[in-house]
């Protein structure tokens, strides 16, 4: 068998105190590393399912069962704005929860300020859609897709003519009781949504695995597309495995790690790592040790780098582990 994780920011961006990972240490000391050009997890994706342009809102909306047609689609994702001393920091909806009942609230206020040029859907309380109709289908050429946990700097904004709808759908999320009721818990409002990802649903896709685990809905709209079977990838590696057929070429797709500020939150970041680490790093240091996975395969798209190990490079003793920030600092 031939497991491939794709884990987007893998790597702190920022010196942290260390957090305890040696089996994914490991893996990457003696893996084999092969360089590509660095990119976001939705263009990874759609490149290895041979797709040209992500249409990451198109995708979503196919992987939820909606009808896409041959619409223009957009995600319209809830975020956070919060203004700075000299920019708008932005927290994507990766980093605070949203209830059900707060997206139908919030999207239900949105609806008629689009009505007739666009249809709102919550395919999940923090991953929304926005359906094109009409004359701007036309407008979204321009809009490149995003990696929302990187989306920091002036030339990631939306393109100037989305301002004026954007400005109203703020004002008319400012003064909702669900953000009134947020504010008054301390979370963070929903004051915005971040389009990205704009397009249509492609005609096609195809892919060299046998099945993608995945919580993404990109990944499972372009696994739906390609015909390839899918599911959640689960409580981590055992889980998996227990599932898992003894060859072929698979998928998994883990991006538990993406949204996290590190330098705001090291200790959220540490958990996660060691929470990845306790569930799938070392369990798979272990199978691979025992045949069970015959090559393992660690990508990391942001930073550019993947690393393949079969169970015969775990004796290569003299590539020793190193911490994971060292890393980053290779790629920067």
């Amino acid at each position: 068998m031939h497991l491939e994780l794709v884990v987007p920011a893998l790597f702190p961006a920022q010196d942290l105190p260390p957090a305890s990972t040696p089996a994914l240490e490991l893996l990457l000391a003696r893996g084999r590393r092969t360089n590509c050009q660095a990119a976001n997890m939705e263009a990874w994706l759609c490149q290895g399912f041979g797709v040209p342009a992500c249409a990451a809102g198109a995708l979503t909306a196919h992987a939820y069962g909606l009808d896409t047609g041959p619409h223009t689609w957009l995600r319209a994702d809830p975020v956070h704005l919060r203004a700075e001393r000299n920019r708008v920091q932005l927290m994507p909806s990766q980093a605070f929860a949203v209830t059900a009942e707060e997206a139908q609230g919030l999207t239900g206020a949105l609806a008629p300020l689009l009505a007739g040029k666009f249809a709102l859907h919550a395919a999940r309380p923090d991953q929304w859609c926005l359906r094109l109709d009409g004359q701007e289908a036309g407008k979204s050429a321009d809009i490149a897709p995003v990696d929302l946990a990187e989306a920091n700097d002036d030339a990631q904004q939306p393109a100037r003519h989305w301002l004026p709808l954007l400005t109203e759908l703020q004002m008319a999320l400012y003064g909702h009781p669900v953000n009134t009721a947020r504010e008054l818990r301390g979370d963070p409002v929903i004051n915005s949504v971040w389009l990205w990802g704009a397009g249509k649903l492609p005609s096609a896709a195809s892919g060299p695995w046998q099945s993608v685990s995945a919580a993404d809905p990109v990944a499972i709209g372009l696994a739906r597309l390609a015909q390839i079977r899918h599911r959640s990838p689960g409580g981590g590696a055992l889980d998996w495995l227990g599932r898992a057929p003894d060859d072929g070429r698979h998928l998994v797709v883990i991006d538990s790690l993406r949204g996290i500020r590190s330098a705001e939150d090291p200790g959220d970041c540490m958990q996660r790592l060691e929470e990845l680490e306790r569930t799938w790093f070392s369990p798979l240091l272990a199978a691979l040790k025992a045949g069970r996975v015959g090559m393992l395969t660690i990508h990391v798209p942001d930073a550019g780098a993947a690393f393949e190990a079969v169970r015969g490079d775990l004796r290569r003793f003299w590539r020793r582990p190193r911490p994971l920030d060292s890393y980053a600092k290779a790629t920067a």
